[in-house]
């Protein structure tokens, strides 16, 4: 098939490249500029319950107090706006909403349209697919362009405070998803549900000192004795001289957080009778287990053994846990004996930054904290269809395109504006990491016994990278209009024909193409994606993989460390990918391929990706549903040549039947990583309220609690309630079938917790929606509870789960503060009892703050008193000046 670069540009003709043509006059620039400075753009839930759950009424509306009147008629003048709703095509006022790509919609005037007068208001009420119930849910940087001039975001929509351009959420309409065909039983989190849950918890008292007691993750077996050790500067470092790292990144901790400087030497050098840590690395320590440690603190010496590397610095993380937040120079330290092994060998976080990229810093300070807590694999998913987000200097497009969002409809200079980035370059969500900077990053984590597993995501969900080499293609296919003086000579110095050189260049341009231009195929992604799925029957789909995976290896070498895992996705590719493809017809025609149509295309492509990192050394992983064929069948596990092949299961929704993949693909010799929605999804609200960011697809919220009650063990014991909120009695009576048991435990090898950003532009944001979430994760991934089980214990759970946010709100969020992270914070609870105002938080030792005049003055909340029955209160809770709660209200 010929590809040249009339079929290329043809690509640009449908809806996507297209402004529409008027044949009126145009609405000047200065105009444009004066419209979107002074009109408010705002959106809003009108109901909810309108059409039963699958589709919301919404409204846009334009409250113009500029002196620029919007001409009436058709006009070259349109309005792009971010929804992460679908809004169906229609028509309100003579204003036509129309749907681009993935988020970005657009409004354009018709004949109809009469016009907005200066000083006048505007409302359009459209229909939009399933529901809105969060502010989160709306993008900020709404933009006007009009007759291919400049763009002008609409000045009230270009924040991060949802309230200045979206409409109250607070009738039952709007904050609940649906009433039909059920209800949607999700209670709101409010003060008064809030006190009540939070005083249930916590009957018991946690004493200050048991607070500090308290590791997180918690160890194996932890003996604590009578007397306190004070560790200041006299005392020394003895260690085995291949723990070297460790000893540096123990040495970097004391001296940043503690102000302590101790002399640390390795353990041939006699020490002085100065009060000593000393540091072992014995491979006898609990039968070599890996990253196993043992831990004593004496009056005048520290004793650290551990199985290996990974077990010393874990050792010394737990010696790091027992010390006191905000306590410099002299710590003081319970004694105790340790003895400590992790439960699971894969103790991970996910972390998103294709979707918004969060800067440099946010990746280096989650791997300080997971390697403070005892966790050790980072899966970096870092391409998607909103962004590449690493460097690879022989692909520059890959970064100068696919890093970068603004308005440019061709895609020539950036991908197309999505996730509230808005018309400019300068916008949320753009950025990368250099190579230097991503070699930076693996050595740091390599220090912390941390591996970064690398995601290049294929074949669905790849639309910035099928962007970035359609652009590539493009410029070299005009480069090779005017081509060097090396292109025009051969190694014998002898001129080449214009057919070598047209030939050698289209080679060059299509080399690592994952589309291609006459695919016909029609399909609507979850994300509302037309054009993300790489063309799998393109052996230049392949090259690009390869050469991605080459040029990673290269970055690991050199950061002095081995890339031995790499994901290639797999998930959610959208139907009706491939089915006008000519290319894969005739791969479809060929004999002998095993491909006999689109249904044998993604194992097709599994294989040929599994056999390539096979030869490179590399397991490969992939998301569940890019390993099934359908919601029962997996694929093929015995065509796959890989010892090691990860699978992500994450979809379990209890009512649609496939929380069994776990233990299906485990069953057939895949090697299962936890990673399930309902209990593991950060990028979740932390509890159900409007003003909670966060998606909320697998449940409507994810709190800090319910990710320390998630049991690893047995997957089914965790559904508690479906998508509507109603309580689950029996599983396999909701689904209707027998589940399958685990046959082969084997192939667990742990959990993970994961972060999406599609919601989440800014590094505090990020963080945020990270801490203390993943310290939960960190305390089931390394220990077993004795509560776990088929039936759980749920007294000695909330026993647990109370010890466990004692010793946050005592030492764990002040030290976050430390390292630069300002935590989420619980709302308070609250009530009004017999003219008495009782306040509680989730987690003990947080101080709580009241007000009494509407939020003007705060003063600290130490006990209940007396107020008026009818008095409105605000509460909130707080770590410092600047890191405290959302706030919430009694009356």
């Amino acid at each position: 098939m010929r590809f040249n670069m009339s079929i290329l540009s043809g690509m640009c003709i449908g809806l996507i490249c297209s402004m529409p043509m008027f044949a009126i006059a145009g609405f000047s620039q200065s105009s444009v500029e004066n419209f979107t400075k002074n009109t408010e753009l705002k959106f809003g839930i009108t109901d909810n319950f309108k059409y039963a759950s699958n589709s919301f009424e919404g409204n846009l509306s334009f409250d113009n107090k500029s002196d620029v009147d919007l001409p009436a008629g058709s006009s070259d003048w349109q309005v792009y706006f971010h929804s992460i709703r679908k809004i169906d095509e229609q028509e309100d006022q003579g204003l036509k909403f129309e749907h681009v790509n993935g988020d970005l919609h657009r409004l354009i005037p018709t004949k109809d349209f009469k016009g907005l007068k200066s000083g006048k208001n505007l409302s359009l009420t459209f229909k939009g697919a399933a529901w809105i119930a969060a502010y989160s849910d709306f993008m900020p940087r709404a933009f006007m362009v009009s007759n291919n001039g400049t763009p002008a975001i609409f000045s009230n929509t270009d924040t991060e405070d949802f309230s200045q351009f979206v409409k109250p959420i607070i009738r039952e309409n709007q904050v609940k998803k649906f009433n039909s065909p059920e209800m949607d039983l999700t209670q709101i989190a409010n003060a008064e549900n809030r006190y009540a849950h939070n005083a249930k918890m916590a009957k018991n008292d946690i004493s200050e000192s048991d607070a500090l007691k308290r590791v997180i993750p918690m160890p194996q077996d932890v003996d604590f004795n009578r007397g306190e050790t004070v560790l200041n500067d006299n005392w020394q470092i003895r260690y085995s001289g291949g723990a070297t790292s460790e000893i540096k990144v123990f040495l970097a901790d004391l001296k940043k957080y503690y102000k302590l400087e101790l002399q640390a030497e390795p353990n041939h050098i006699p020490a002085s009778k100065q009060p000593i840590i000393n540091i072992v690395i014995d491979d006898s320590v609990n039968k070599g287990k890996a990253a196993s440690y043992q831990l004593e603190v004496d009056d005048n010496k520290i004793e650290i053994i551990g199985s290996d590397n990974a077990g010393a610095y874990y050792g010394m993380q737990t010696l790091l846990a027992l010390f006191p937040a905000n306590r410099q120079k002299e710590i003081s330290l319970p004694r105790v004996e340790i003895k400590d092994s992790p439960r699971y060998e894969w103790r991970g976080m996910h972390y998103d930054n294709a979707r918004n990229f969060h800067g440099k810093e946010a990746m280096f300070k989650l791997v300080e904290q997971m390697g403070r807590y005892k966790l050790n694999k980072l899966h970096w998913h870092f391409s998607d269809d909103e962004g590449w987000r690493l460097e690879i200097p022989d692909l520059p497009e890959l970064t100068e395109i696919g890093a970068n969002r603004c308005f440019d409809l061709k895609e020539q200079t950036c991908l197309l504006t999505q996730l509230g980035t808005g018309p400019f370059k300068s916008g949320s969500g753009n950025g990368f990491l250099t190579r230097s900077d991503f070699i930076e990053l693996l050595k740091f984590a390599a220090a912390r016994h941390i591996q970064i597993i690398p995601e290049i995501e294929s074949p669905g969900h790849a639309r910035a990278a099928i962007k970035s080499m359609e652009a590539r293609y493009s410029k070299l296919m005009t480069q090779n209009d005017k081509p060097s003086v090396g292109q025009l000579l051969n190694q014998a110095g002898v001129l080449k024909s214009d057919a070598e050189i047209k030939t050698i260049g289209k080679l060059q341009a299509k080399a690592y193409l994952l589309s291609d231009p006459a695919d016909t195929s029609f399909y609507n992604t979850v994300q509302n994606y037309k054009d993300n799925s790489v063309n799998v029957c393109m052996d230049s789909s392949y090259q690009f993989i390869d050469k991605v995976t080459y040029e990673l290896q290269q970055m690991y070498r050199e950061a002095g460390v081995r890339l031995t895992n790499l994901h290639f996705g797999g998930d959610e590719v959208g139907r009706g990918s491939w089915t006008g493809s000519a290319i894969c017809q005739a791969l479809f025609d060929k004999p002998g391929n095993g491909v006999s149509g689109v249904a044998d295309l993604k194992p097709y492509f599994t294989k040929r990706v599994a056999n390539m990192l096979n030869a490179r050394g590399i397991f490969p992983g992939a998301w569940e549903d890019g390993l099934m064929y359908d919601t029962l069948n997996t694929f093929n596990r015995k065509e796959l040549p890989n010892e090691v092949f990860t699978a992500n299961v994450w979809d379990n929704i209890w009512e649609w039947g496939v929380a069994d993949r776990a233990y299906r693909l485990a069953n057939n010799d895949y090697q299962v990583v936890l990673s399930h929605g309902t209990h593991l999804y950060f990028d979740h609200p932390y509890e159900a309220h409007p003003e909670e960011r966060g998606y909320y697809w697998a449940g409507r919220y994810t709190s800090t609690e319910k990710t320390f009650g998630y049991m690893p063990d047995n997957v089914y014991a965790n559904a508690d309630f479906t998508r509507s909120g109603k309580k689950i009695d029996n599983l396999e009576a909701l689904v209707g079938r027998t589940l399958p048991k685990l046959e082969k435990p084997e192939n667990i090898l742990g959990m993970q917790g994961q972060v999406w950003s599609e919601s989440i532009r800014t590094e505090d944001q990020v963080l945020q929606m990270l801490f203390p979430r993943v310290l939960a994760v960190a305390e089931r991934a390394w220990h077993k509870a004795s509560w776990e089980g088929d039936k759980p214990n749920n007294t000695k759970r909330q026993q647990d789960w109370l010890n466990f946010s004692a010793a946050l709100g005592q030492k764990e969020l002040p030290k976050m503060l430390q390292s630069g992270i300002k935590p989420y914070l619980p709302v308070p609870g609250g009530v009004i009892e017999g003219g008495i105002l009782k306040a509680n938080t989730s987690i003990p030792f947080l101080k709580l703050e009241i007000s009494l005049d509407d939020g003007n003055n705060w003063q600290p909340y130490s006990g209940p008193f007396k107020v008026k029955a009818n008095k409105k209160i605000k509460l909130r809770s707080y770590l410092n000046e600047v890191t405290k709660s959302r706030v919430t209200q009694i009356n």
